[in-house]
């Protein structure tokens, strides 16, 4: 037999031995990723946020990746005193906004402009939006401003979009319209018109846009066009399908229209006064359960009568018709103020701002609303400080009732506190804060960027031979609701 090599046995040995402990490396890392991917879900995913570094101690969903727009860390400091062009360099999402005429934005608010001038000097002052229930789809009006402010310094340092005027530099294409005070406005023929102003300013819009050299180049995929009223934008959704949508809810567009996947939800402005210094405990709000609002509605709004007659004579319970008119906010807001939970009730349209309304009251909502769909959910868990019940259960005899006497005082101590915790994501103002609803709305938007390119660089495959017309989006059945 032949003589073994001792050299060549210790070599064998080595790679089995360096074998054996690599394969027990990977061994004990598969187990740690399973281990992981297992685990609880985190309230919020702070890597999605503005400023994620201050959140580091958190663990991110390993499912989604950071965002691919964050360009650097601010470090230049804000000067107090004047507003000073400020550094492109620092902001996370790149907008480009079109000089639209004033026709189509601040001289809706009655502004008229000085000169040649598009935007009004906001450093001069600001126009004012009408109060009230004009309010709560001002999204475009908080939006516009925090875009004009973010080309100067300012002690705020909320920067997470900023204008460029080089579109081919831009992540994203702004169409600074109106439309939801344009509906409110505008809506209504005068005596000597044939046809309403919100119609023609559609109109004008579409011809517009769609004759722009950066709508040419994407086909509209990268503009982003607001349309938060449920009725604003009606004639020119159609035609503007491709554009990404900030919406209050998909309740009045086909799906090949708007959807989760393509659009943004964003928040109502709420209209009561919020809770400040709230100091108030389960024992302290009288009120088990509050509504207040039309009870009589369509469409998925059915839920809100049955429910009236089932909680109407129940003791600790507030179920009323209620109005902006006769002091309604004032009464809404003593209500909610003094209310454990809020009722959130599906009415013309999935959504409404009573909601938001009730973030900012600190009253637990009780969302009845199969529909809804919710603003930033990819990254905030509202089943932390929500109660979420299904239609078809809440019209039982006893069903919600007995549910919402069944939380009791340390349940609802916890959710209480977390909606403090998550109110200031739902608070629109000027200037515009770090974390509040305008960067919460461009960070939503910045997280869309990767799909809007794919889908622009899909689209240019065969764009060098047989190029076939843009047929536009395959027809559908439209809600019964779409055009009320």
């Amino acid at each position: 037999m032949a003589e073994r090599n001792p050299s060549l046995m210790g070599q064998k040995k080595s790679m089995f031995c360096l074998f054996s402990i690599t394969s027990i490396m990977l061994f004990v890392l598969s187990w740690l990723f399973v281990l992981r991917s297992t685990g609880h879900p985190y309230f919020i995913d702070h890597k999605l946020l503005p400023n994620h570094k201050l959140f580091a101690s958190f663990d991110s969903n390993p499912s989604i990746t950071s965002n691919p727009v964050i360009l650097k860390e601010q470090v230049e400091e804000p000067q107090e005193n004047n507003l000073v062009k400020c550094n492109r360099n620092n902001a996370i999402l790149k907008v480009f906004m079109y000089d639209l005429p004033p026709e189509f934005h601040f001289e809706l608010l009655d502004w008229k402009r000085e000169g040649k001038g598009v935007w009004p000097d906001i450093r001069t002052k600001i126009p004012v939006y009408p109060g009230g229930l004009n309010l709560q789809h001002s999204i475009e009006y908080w939006l516009t401003l925090d875009l004009l402010l973010s080309e100067f310094n300012h002690p705020t340092r909320a920067r997470s979009a900023i204008r460029v005027h080089n579109s081919s530099e831009a992540d994203v294409i702004f169409v600074p319209f109106f439309s939801s005070l344009c509906y409110n406005r505008y809506s209504r023929l005068k005596p000597h018109q044939k046809r309403s102003i919100n119609k023609l300013l559609q109109e004008k819009l579409v011809k517009f846009l769609t004759a722009q050299v950066e709508w040419k180049r994407s086909g509209g995929r990268d503009h982003i066009v607001l349309a938060h009223h449920p009725n604003s934008l009606l004639d020119a959704r159609m035609k503007l399908w491709p554009a990404t949508f900030i919406l209050s809810d998909f309740g009045r567009y086909p799906p090949n229209i708007a959807n989760v996947d393509k659009d943004v939800i964003a928040p109502y402005k709420h209209v009561i006064k919020s809770f400040v210094n709230d100091s108030s405990d389960f024992g302290s709000r009288p009120i088990l359960l509050f509504f207040q609002g039309a009870i009589y509605r369509k469409d998925g709004g059915f839920v809100r009568q049955e429910l009236f007659y089932l909680l109407k004579d129940e003791k600790d319970v507030h179920f009323s018709f209620g109005s902006v008119q006769r002091d309604g906010i004032h009464k809404a807001t003593q209500g909610m103020h003094s209310s454990k939970f809020c009722l959130n009730i599906a009415g013309d349209t999935p959504s409404s701002n009573r909601l938001f309304d009730a973030i900012a009251s600190h009253c637990v909502p009780v969302i009845i609303s199969d529909e809804i769909e919710l603003p930033f959910e990819d990254v905030l868990d509202y089943s932390q400080f929500c109660i979420f019940v299904r239609s078809s259960d809440a019209i039982k005899e006893k069903f919600l009732i007995n549910l919402i006497r069944s939380i009791g005082r340390e349940k609802w101590t916890q959710m209480w506190a977390k909606l403090k915790e998550v109110e200031h994501f739902f608070q629109f103002q000027y200037p515009s804060k770090e974390g509040d609803a305008v960067q919460m709305i461009w960070q939503a938007v910045a997280r869309k960027v990767p799909a809007i390119r794919m889908k622009i660089h899909k689209s240019r495959r065969f764009s060098h031979y047989n190029v076939v017309e843009d047929r536009g989006p395959i027809l559908v059945k439209l809600p019964n609701n779409f055009a009320e």
